[in-house]
């Protein structure tokens, strides 16, 4: 494993660079896809994805302790500080904290902890009292108040806003929000649910659905990572036992699927309807392979040597020809062969981003190889 990995992380490290380089000259982008001939796709900071480059250079960095790869993952940050004032999406948490927060992990800068403390402020206003939730998106009229299970991501950042700032608003709001969640999202089985609706007036679910999945029965499969990683570190941060009870069911039910491959990279949705013949979804492998590896630090014997075993076997497929890109080409991306939103595949211009790379499958990737490290130090 260890020569995959440095293989894994050299390669990552040049796209990275190469990255850096093709955009040096745009200041306001960062990279998002590539489309159907393999031509780079930028967002600005507005797409709710732009902390993620910023993090896998911040994460290569920590790695290498390269000086150019710091000076690139503080260029990039930049780019997406402003937005620290979203108010218009819960995805803050996903621009600032992958961004500034690893910025600051890594380098105590002040300037990076008050740019946090300003996302933390912005996403509480998102917060319903009467839903005890925070509200996802802001569009679709057939949604009063719609939340969907990759909030769960963006309530880590809170919960550091609230050690490190003192704030137990923030705490509180975090940990209302994943039990409002583990109530109404989860089935009988432990699959969840991609969007559940709440009545503004009642604070009852009146729809749940998905709309990134297969169905709205089914079970989307970065769905199901988003819901993995979320209550691992919810009990991190707070030691309910009953965030830890969830996360086991979600990855017994995750590791146990009868159509979960033998690599161990899921199907983009686990009940796609033409499996073996659907994309696989680098992004959900990456994910879960590293809400294993945390996950495996709080369980007993048995379960944590399944986690690491599962965990180690996608990250060696992940490092494999199939899914680690040659350097030079998918765009400088570090991964291969991502699903965004397959029900959106006829949409122009991004046609839901189907078996492209993606800046969070890179993301989650290197985070995985830097934890699987650091495990192996222990």
């Amino acid at each position: 494993m260890k020569v995959l990995i440095k293989k894994a992380l050299d390669v990552a490290s040049i796209q990275s660079i190469n990255m850096c380089k093709s955009l040096k000259d745009s200041t306001l982008l960062l990279p998002r896809t590539i489309d159907k001939q393999g031509k780079l796709m930028t967002s600005d900071s507005r797409w709710w994805c732009s902390g993620f480059f910023p993090g896998v250079l911040w994460y290569l960095y920590e790695n290498s302790g390269d000086k150019e790869m710091k000076e690139q993952a503080e260029l990039y940050t930049k780019r997406v500080e402003r937005e620290k004032f979203t108010k218009t999406n819960h995805d803050v948490g996903f621009m600032i904290y992958c961004s500034f927060g690893n910025g600051y992990r890594l380098t105590h800068n002040k300037a990076y902890k008050k740019v946090i403390e300003t996302g933390c402020y912005s996403l509480s206003t998102r917060y319903n009292d009467r839903i005890k939730s925070i509200r996802s998106w802001d569009y679709n009229k057939k949604w009063q108040f719609p939340v969907i299970i990759d909030n769960m991501m963006n309530l880590e950042m809170l919960l550091w806003g609230a050690k490190t700032f003192k704030n137990d608003r923030f705490k509180e709001i975090a940990i209302n929000h994943a039990n409002t969640t583990l109530e109404h999202h989860f089935r009988p089985d432990y699959s969840c649910y991609h969007l559940v609706s709440y009545d503004s007036i009642s604070g009852k679910p009146h729809i749940k659905q998905t709309h990134q999945g297969a169905s709205d029965s089914s079970a989307w499969a970065r769905g199901q990572g988003w819901a993995l990683y979320g209550y691992t570190f919810m009990y991190r941060e707070t030691k309910n036992p009953a965030y830890l009870e969830l996360a086991r069911h979600i990855a017994t039910y995750i590791l146990n699927h009868p159509r979960l491959p033998e690599d161990k990279i899921p199907y983009w949705d686990f009940d796609a309807p033409n499996i073996p013949n659907e994309e696989r979804d680098a992004s959900a492998g990456a994910l879960i392979a590293s809400a294993l590896l945390e996950l495996s630090g709080y369980v007993n014997a048995t379960e944590r040597k399944q986690y690491i075993s599962v965990a180690e076997t996608q990250l060696r497929t992940l490092c494999s020809d199939e899914y680690l890109a040659k350097p030079g080409t998918n765009g400088n991306f570090i991964l291969k062969h991502s699903v965004g939103s397959k029900p959106h595949k006829d949409k122009a211009p991004y046609f839901g981003e189907v078996d492209v790379p993606l800046t969070y499958a890179d993301y989650y990737f290197m985070e995985a190889l830097v934890r699987y490290q650091n495990l192996l130090k222990k």
